[in-house]
């Protein structure tokens, strides 16, 4: 029998930032990974010789600079190379292409509305105020509303006095935001239909939710709220792809003394007198520790690895109503040369950065219908990037690697099952980019379908939820995972669940681990 401090279930990013701070502390940590690699869905896997691809995560803005700072993450390796904007082609033949020059995007808006451009200035002013204001929330620990416990009123009343103390114009911002959709938001500003379609696209990624869905401006803050080496609203390309994120974590966790076993899948948690007391591994080994973290979602976590009754039946009813309902698929290309997009012919710096398929409004929303009856969309929104040209050691020379976010892929399909449609799924994002790009076809040496199964069978993502449940408003800070467990605990003392399931949700942060980790280290969980 093994003896730890702490048991790490999970090593992606989440897991490996939560066992690094408490091995820190002086805490005797292990970190147990189904996988043969590190990373969850921030990972780097050679799926093809020589091509290096971002599998699922694939661009990196909202990890903490506290993490960074803390671990000292640039000393164990990580580097993030800046991605310069984002082009759109139109099927017209015109495109917008928005950089991280701030005059340049002025001017290039400018083009397609002088009142556009004008309104530009005024909405990034006020989008940095409400991210000012959110900020600070995603390094605290949620209060319960409905505790009368001190701590979760002096936290009730630091949210409220912050709102109090926003200026009029900006509380009025804010509760659209968590209210209204990202195309409605955007109205009040922009009259341009693919400069709003294009912004609106950060609404729904991580949702089964339309750009007309209320609560989708949240979302659309959500991934606003970046920066890289303090620069804000600043989206980047670690250099070897997002798994050298989580190596360089693995590394600062490793120098801290965790120890990291890959290839380890977890059978159950072991449970005694209401306590977890260490887990059980699938080929039959045990290991005790005083304390176990699960960075998996609460399915897995709860229902696959302690059972329903081990567990209240209110907490047990919570989480069978978290909705995960995955929306979004990758597509992964091995390409001989670079795409040649016909609005903007060449290899320029427009393919630097990313490349956005959201032409208009109408677009999108149609996107959505498909995906709302089942199927995949037809003509999808995609964000891709082709980090080879910022980052040669990914490809072979001269070859390249193109990365597709694909949305709708929704996880239930009405006909059919993703096994049986990968290869649609696959040609139509091929084909919906090449009506943009039409040398695509004559350029592509592999591709890789991952499909929202894929996503679940491979990485533990439960219906295939890159976010390990959705970004809507009623599964957001005091209400995620469980409405009064959202403060990393759960009803089993010593078991703590540190994924982005918890505050403040997904994306390559790694504040859901960190949080978790205070709250043990502070004494709020033992």
């Amino acid at each position: 029998m093994q003896k730890y401090d702490a048991i790490v279930i999970g090593g992606g990013h989440n897991g490996l930032v939560h066992a690094a701070y408490l091995a820190r502390a002086g805490r005797r940590v292990l970190v147990l990974e189904r996988r043969h690699v590190l990373g969850g869905a921030a990972v780097t896997e050679e799926v093809f010789p020589g091509f290096h691809f971002s599998v699922c995560s694939y661009v990196v803005s909202l990890l903490r600079p506290e993490i960074i700072r803390e671990l000292d993450l640039p000393r164990h390796g990580l580097e993030i190379l800046p991605l310069d904007g984002t082009f759109t082609p139109m099927p017209n033949g015109d495109h917008l292409w928005r950089v991280n020059d701030h005059a340049k995007t002025r001017r290039e808006i400018a083009r397609h509305s002088r009142i556009d451009a004008e309104a530009y200035d005024e909405y990034a002013l006020a989008m940095v105020e409400m991210a000012r204001f959110v900020k600070p929330i995603l390094d605290m620990t949620p209060p319960d509303p409905w505790s009368l416990h001190p701590r979760d009123l002096a936290r009730l009343l630091f949210l409220g006095r912050r709102f109090r103390n926003l200026p009029t114009e900006d509380r009025f911002n804010q509760v659209q935001l968590m209210t209204m959709s990202a195309v409605d938001f955007l109205d009040q500003w922009f009259e341009t239909d693919v400069l709003k379609a294009t912004m609106s696209a950060s609404g729904i990624i991580g949702t089964f939710l339309g750009v007309r869905s209320p609560g989708t401006a949240y979302v659309l803050l959500h991934h606003y709220m970046g920066e890289i080496d303090g620069a804000f609203r600043s989206w980047g390309l670690a250099r070897g792809g997002t798994g050298a994120i989580s190596e360089s974590i693995a590394s600062a966790a490793r120098q801290a003394g965790v120890e990291i076993r890959t290839e380890a899948p977890i059978a159950r948690i072991t449970v005694r007198d209401n306590r977890a007391r260490g887990v059980v591994l699938e080929n039959g080994d045990e290991i005790d520790a005083d304390l176990v973290a699960s960075s998996l979602d609460p399915r897995r976590t709860f229902l696959s690895m302690v059972g329903e009754d081990l567990l209240p039946d209110e907490f047990v009813e919570g989480v069978k109503r978290y909705r995960f309902r995955g929306s979004s698929g990758k597509v992964n290309l091995a390409l001989d040369a670079l795409p040649n997009f016909t609005s903007l012919p060449g290899a320029g710096p427009h393919l630097r950065g990313a490349i956005s398929i959201s032409p208009g409004v109408e677009y999108m929303e149609r996107a959505y219908d498909d995906a709302k009856y089942g199927r995949f969309s037809r003509h999808p929104y995609m964000d891709v990037v082709i980090p080879s040209l910022t980052d040669p050691s990914i490809a072979p020379p001269g070859k390249h690697v193109m990365s597709c976010f694909v949305q709708y892929a929704p996880y239930a399909l009405a006909e059919g099952t993703w096994d049986d449609q990968r290869d649609a799924f696959g040609d139509t994002v091929i084909d919906t980019l090449a009506q943009y790009a039409p040398n695509l076809k004559d350029i592509i040496l592999h591709r890789q379908v991952v499909t929202p199964l894929d996503l679940e069978r491979t990485w533990a993502l439960s219906e295939g939820n890159i976010f390990q449940g959705e970004l809507s408003l009623e599964q957001l800070f005091f209400l995620r995972p469980v409405p009064g467990w959202a403060d990393y605990r759960t009803p089993i003392d010593g078991l703590v669940i540190c994924g982005s399931a918890t505050h403040p949700g997904g994306g390559i942060m790694g504040a859901p681990g960190r949080n978790a980790a205070l709250a043990v280290l502070n004494g709020k969980i033992k």
